[in-house]
């Protein structure tokens, strides 16, 4: 059994507990399915298992808390890191800043967007921390992402009934395909833009 399968064992065996557990540590940067945790669960709300209201609700509170400690860890400790070994990943004091600009000007949006793009999912509290966005404007906009991504997937799950199993048996195949194209297009974006700032011309 693949340590992928027994994660996502934990909704069967655990029910609420599991759900919250593998949807939680996903906020802040631990690879657990999360996603399909929640398919799995509204899957069994539509079997009698658990309850749909029950499934969204402790999705969603899960998906706020673990981003919330990811925004922690990175407020009070991401900075520092970035800034002592940011250019070991090409992330120079420089470059930094620039990152903090975008996330002034764009990061409500990218917070939001950031809940439906694996690989992004995981580090987003923690991007948002380290760049010293507000936490006010944080936790409300990754409460509208969760909300939405909670709810698109636990209706996915509901609605899927008896074909729950092979629907995520898709989903664990094609995932780590998504992580590695949205990680290519997202480096390969900011790279673009980081690159293109740095070429104009001074005041």
């Amino acid at each position: 059994m693949s340590p992928f399968r027994v994660l996502t064992d934990l909704v069967g065996q655990y029910g609420y507990p599991g759900l919250a557990l593998l949807v939680g540590v996903e906020g802040f940067g631990v690879p657990a399915p999360g996603q399909t945790a929640i398919v799995l669960a509204a899957g069994y709300a539509a079997h009698g298992r658990l309850t749909v209201v029950g499934v969204a609700t402790t999705a969603f509170l899960a998906a706020v808390i673990g981003d919330s400690i990811g925004y922690l860890i990175g407020r009070y400790g991401g900075r520092r890191l970035v800034l002592r070994h940011g250019r070991r990943l090409r992330l120079d004091p420089d470059r930094f800043a620039r990152l903090e600009s975008v996330m002034n000007r764009h990061g409500p949006k990218l917070v939001a967007a950031a809940r439906f793009v694996d690989g992004l999912r995981q580090f987003n509290g923690v991007v948002a921390g380290t760049t010293g966005m507000p936490w006010r404007r944080f936790v409300t906009w990754n409460a509208l992402g969760a909300a939405a991504w909670v709810g698109l997937w636990a209706t996915v799950g509901y609605l899927a009934g008896d074909h729950q199993r092979a629907l995520v048996v898709d989903l664990h195949r094609f995932q780590w395909y998504l992580i590695a194209a949205a990680v290519v297009l997202t480096l390969t974006g900011v790279g673009w833009r980081l690159t293109r700032r740095s070429g104009r011309p001074g005041p």
